[in-house]
């Protein structure tokens, strides 16, 4: 038989006549049996079950695998979920230190003072007062002990009083030195 691409593609069917092609044409089961029996079939099969075999070799691997991946899975999530919790308990920290720091800044430690040295005049002033309203009239004198007692009592408010808006002045023209640490 003359060489034909088909014969250069396959020289195992070389040996075949015009009647074995025909027989193989019309034939199933010999067409199977010659189909089978070709070399790069039979390389086919080959490489095709060595593919399965290394598919299923990894397969197994992912199956021995896959109860420590679950296990790394969950470890992951209440990892990621302790750390969530942890930066919203963060977040609950900082804002806790900027008001416990706002309660030590200088500005602040000075609006407290002028707002306790404005109370103490307060209440210097409604001791004063009340003292004047207790007498029913100037004629009357009051007692000296009361007397002595409201002025001990105004000059201790007073005496605050004073410190304070004296502390306060100094503390508002720089001559009160905040460091830190």
């Amino acid at each position: 038989m003359a060489a034909t691409p088909l014969m250069n593609e396959f020289p195992e069917l070389a040996y075949l006549t015009r009647e074995d092609f025909e027989d193989i044409l019309n034939d199933p089961a010999y067409f199977q049996s010659i189909f089978h029996s070709l070399r790069q079939v039979k390389e086919l099969y080959q490489a095709q079950t060595e593919l399965g075999m290394a598919n299923e070799a990894i397969a197994q691997t992912n199956l021995s695998l896959q109860d420590r991946l679950y296990e790394l899975r969950t470890e992951t999530k209440e990892a990621f979920d302790n750390a969530k919790s942890m930066e919203s308990r963060w977040k609950d920290l900082e804002r806790e230190q900027r008001e416990v720091y706002q309660r030590l800044d200088p500005q602040f430690l000075l609006l407290r003072l002028r707002h306790a040295t404005t109370a103490q005049d307060d209440a210097s002033e409604a001791l004063a007062s009340s003292f004047v309203q207790s007498s029913p009239s100037p004629s009357l004198v009051n007692d000296a002990s009361d007397v002595d007692e409201f002025i001990r009592e105004f000059r201790e408010l007073r005496k605050i009083y004073h410190k304070r808006l004296m502390w306060g002045d100094r503390w508002a023209s720089g001559q009160v030195s905040w460091e830190d640490g």
